[in-house]
């Protein structure tokens, strides 16, 4: 069982930057991809980016291609989430993911899930 809590979301203007950060705990953390979703209320869970296990492989939505960067610290069992140049749309509720095994952007193929932190970028 691996157990995430995310956290460093909060209420930024239009234009700034926020870092989010995902700890995981419990089972080895080895081989595990992470990945960051998001969430507007009412509507589906959406692919933000992921990184595998080693940070040789990494995706990101086009939406926020260019202005998000996505890491990892396995020494540390963190995954962060660099958010720069934020837009109102941005405004969600930000989920990170682990499975073990390669990148993908199905969050159906995600095995664990924190519990959410959310962002909120005003205009």
């Amino acid at each position: 069982q691996v157990q995430l809590v995310e956290s460093g979301g909060g209420l930024v203007q239009a234009g700034g930057s926020l870092r989010l950060s995902c700890a995981a705990s419990g089972r080895s953390f080895r081989g595990y991809a992470i990945a960051w979703f998001r969430q507007v209320s009412g509507k589906e869970r959406d692919f933000v980016a992921a990184i595998s296990w080693s940070g040789g492989v990494i995706a990101y939505a086009d939406s926020v291609k260019g202005r998000v960067t996505i890491s990892r610290d396995n020494a540390k069992n963190t995954v962060y989430l660099q958010m720069n140049s934020l837009k109102p749309e941005d405004t969600a509720v930000y989920y990170c993911a682990a499975r073990s095994g390669a990148v993908v952007r199905d969050r159906n193929e995600y095995d664990y899930w924190g519990q959410g932190t959310q962002v909120t970028v005003s205009s």
